[in-house]
């Protein structure tokens, strides 16, 4: 009954929550909040309370890989987004994690070494982003289609139901490289760019790209410390982590926006 509860409400609930709050504080945070391990950490969840925490913890560091394989996604999508139509921009991106994520099943990698090459793959992901050209606001943005948070949490139920399903006969490895498959982010870019079109497409992915930051330090947390802590209070330690660089970063962005535009006015 926890197992089913996790499936059908967690991964779910999350993405609708970061949607919202993305709605509301605007779409390069709305990147950033999808950043969070909104779908991966229930996954992962599932993985300790099915498998074991030893299981989870190799799933983690594997998912620290992964994060590579949804960075290409990202990037890619943003690149060709200016010339073709989201469903085939989406094909395209999903095609790279899967390239990615099966050279990934031949390298076996620890959680220290996992997260120096995932947080150099950022770094060179910010560079490969193409830059957005600045749109001038005219009234509001066009109202969302009703089916669009139902349609979101679908998708993560979907993906959720298929991995922890598969996961017991793919083993951590795999299992933790396609924890991050990129639902939030193929859900959140896909409708971007048919409804506000690329250069909000590249904002987003800007947001996603330094979002997964926190990703990346939630599955390093889990990798080191699931064995000795045990579930709950090795996911809430990586929570917590994720949650606060999180907050800094938006806070951080927050100061530097006001400070540009101090200096702007003198």
């Amino acid at each position: 009954m926890t197992l089913l509860a996790v499936k059908v409400l967690l991964a779910p609930g999350f993405v609708v929550i970061a949607s919202l709050a993305g709605r509301r504080f605007g779409i390069w945070v709305g990147g950033m909040l999808g950043g969070l391990p909104v779908v991966g950490a229930p996954i992962l969840l599932i993985y300790a309370l099915a498998h074991g925490d030893r299981f989870a913890a190799h799933a983690s560091a594997a998912t620290l890989l992964g994060l590579i394989s949804l960075m290409s996604f990202v990037v890619l999508y943003a690149r060709l987004a200016g010339w073709w139509p989201w469903w085939l921009t989406l094909l395209a991106g999903w095609s790279a994690f899967a390239l990615l994520t099966f050279l990934f099943t031949f390298v076996t990698a620890s959680p220290v070494l996992a997260l120096l090459v995932m947080a150099l793959t950022m770094l060179v992901s910010r560079m490969l982003l193409p830059s957005a050209a600045r749109q001038a606001a005219e009234g509001a943005l066009p109202p969302l289609p009703s089916f669009d948070l139902p349609l979101r949490a679908l998708s993560a139920l979907a993906l959720v139901l298929a991995l922890t399903a598969a996961s017991g006969w793919l083993g951590p490895q795999v299992s933790g490289l396609l924890a991050p498959f990129p639902v939030l982010a193929s859900v959140l870019a896909a409708f971007t760019h048919a409804q506000r079109g690329h250069p909000e497409v590249v904002r987003l992915s800007g947001g996603l790209v330094l979002g997964y930051a926190a990703y990346a330090l939630f599955c390093f947390v889990l990798a080191l410390t699931l064995d000795s802590l045990g579930t709950l209070w090795a996911f809430a330690l990586a929570c917590a982590v994720a949650v606060c660089w999180q907050a800094a970063m938006l806070a951080g962005r927050r100061v530097l926006a006001k400070d540009t535009e101090i200096a702007a006015l003198t």
